[in-house]
């Protein structure tokens, strides 16, 4: 089975805080790398945890406060310093490539490779990439400044041939893959054998919601119901609950309550306020609300 993995970079809010670097995450499907948010020391934290920086082709920033975005400058030019000549391609807001090609302008850096800049709409949710292993679609989020998340989903799985039947009607090596794809086998003497007696069910696909800056919003939810994982920030505990209204932001059981009511199967939390050291208490009122709930721990993979 294909790798589908999330590695935490940073989980801080605002600023980094108690060793905790601002929010970035790598996203690992079918050795396709997806860096999600670019937070500053997006590029310490990669060499910390022995990522290579050359497998990124696809970077998504999910809106231009500067703790999702101020690490973006630094990495591209680090590429360019490591030599590379592959095309990478970034998907933000469209001003976002003015900030990229200013600071290259002002500080005379010229990349020696394309940007491909893909700018984002932030008022529906769209289709941004898509190949032979996965889609990569917006979620409208609702924040101070124009947000979204990203919603990763892996393509159906081709269907699992049964050894025995397939030596019992003598299939073809050429047809197998028609098999899989979900096709009946005719046979040499025109015998039509159903798919289902050559084949099992694939398991089904995976599926990685990322919800980065946002009030509570249950609209979210038809968006991202039955996700294998949800990351929902979580900036404050209940007794912020005002401050958390008046910065646009979700309190830790905000995002408890989304993940219940999109009955996803687990939740982390992260892009914590600056004003929490110890991150128990958020995790417990999280918990109380949705037991599958972890903290997002620099470092920390989470397989599905």
């Amino acid at each position: 089975m294909d790798a589908f993995d999330v590695t935490i970079l940073g989980c801080s809010s605002a600023t980094p805080a108690f060793g905790r670097f601002p929010t970035s995450q790598l996203v690992h499907i079918a050795g396709r790398f997806l860096l999600v948010d670019c937070g500053e020391g997006a590029q310490m934290q990669l060499r910390r945890f022995s990522i290579k920086f050359q497998r990124i082709n696809h970077i998504f920033i999910s809106h231009l406060h500067g703790d999702h975005f101020l690490g973006l400058s630094g990495f591209l030019s680090s590429l360019h310093l490591l030599g590379r000549t592959d095309p990478i391609h970034i998907y933000g807001e469209d001003v976002l490539l003015d900030i990229i090609n200013t600071t290259n302008k002002h500080s005379r850096s010229i990349l020696q490779y394309p940007v491909v800049f893909h700018p984002l709409e932030f008022d529906k949710s769209k289709l941004l990439f898509e190949d032979e292993k996965l889609t990569v679609t917006t979620i409208p989020l609702k924040h101070s400044i124009p947000c979204c998340g990203f919603l990763f989903t892996e393509k159906p799985r081709p269907r699992k041939l049964i050894k025995e039947e397939i030596e019992k009607y003598a299939v073809p090596v050429d047809q197998m893959e028609k098999l899989k794809a979900g096709e009946d086998f005719i046979t040499v003497d025109g015998k039509k054998i159903a798919n289902d007696t050559l084949t099992l069910p694939s398991l089904p696909p995976r599926q990685y919601a990322y919800c980065s800056d946002t009030v509570y919003d249950e609209e979210i939810i038809p968006l991202i119901s039955k996700s294998d994982l949800l990351y929902h920030e979580s900036t404050f505990m209940e007794d912020m609950r005002d401050r958390a209204k008046q910065t646009m932001h979700s309190t830790a059981k905000d995002a408890a309550n989304i993940a219940k009511k999109a009955e996803v199967g687990k939740l982390i939390l992260g892009h914590f306020s600056a004003r929490y050291k110890d991150l128990a208490p958020l995790l417990a009122e999280a918990k109380e609300v949705f037991a599958e709930t972890y903290l997002a721990e620099e470092g920390k993979k989470v397989s599905l």
